[in-house]
């Protein structure tokens, strides 16, 4: 017997780098995606429009952008294989301000030669931002694939870069 489909439902927040359309299974955040994004689920898919479940994600997102966050404490529900789930926990490792490589994340789950792999798995994380896909270039530092476009790559780590430093400076 196959368990029941998880209730979902969606709504959408402004946000600094255009709306992101936020999807609840069961209350707990299972999608955030920007538009245009690459292996953005169809529409149909997201539920009825329910802004309840997501108020503690909307909060904590508001508080990345103003940079007086810079890790999500929120309730995931992230549906993929073992292999994606080994890779986007590892992603969620990556501290705020800081790049790795798509082989180091590899070397990071123990899978050193898996680095194409990797970089499909981080390509299929369907929660951006909250599980900071965007902190992962290409071997020599080049910005290399983002589902929501290399541009926003480009923003989301100048903005992290700039809040690192000025808590370093204190």
């Amino acid at each position: 017997m196959t368990a029941p489909a998880p209730h979902r439902v969606h709504t959408v927040m402004d946000s600094p780098y255009g709306p992101l359309t936020l999807v609840a299974a069961d209350g707990q955040l299972a999608g955030l995606y920007m538009v245009g994004q690459r292996h953005r689920p169809p529409e149909e898919s997201f539920g009825e429009r329910d802004e309840r479940p997501f108020g503690a994600a909307r909060d904590q997102l508001g508080e990345y952008f103003d940079g007086r966050r810079h890790s999500f404490d929120l309730p995931l529900r992230l549906l993929g294989t073992p292999f994606q789930q080994t890779v986007w926990a590892a992603l969620r490792e990556i501290p705020y301000g800081r790049t790795v490589s798509y082989g180091e994340l590899a070397d990071r789950i123990g899978r050193p030669t898996a680095a194409r792999a990797v970089g499909l798995a981080n390509g299929r994380n369907p929660v951006g931002i909250v599980v900071p896909c965007h902190r992962v270039v290409g071997s020599t530092g080049d910005l290399t694939g983002y589902g929501g476009g290399l541009d926003r790559k480009r923003r989301l780590l100048d903005f992290e870069r700039r809040g690192a430093e000025a808590v370093a400076r204190g």
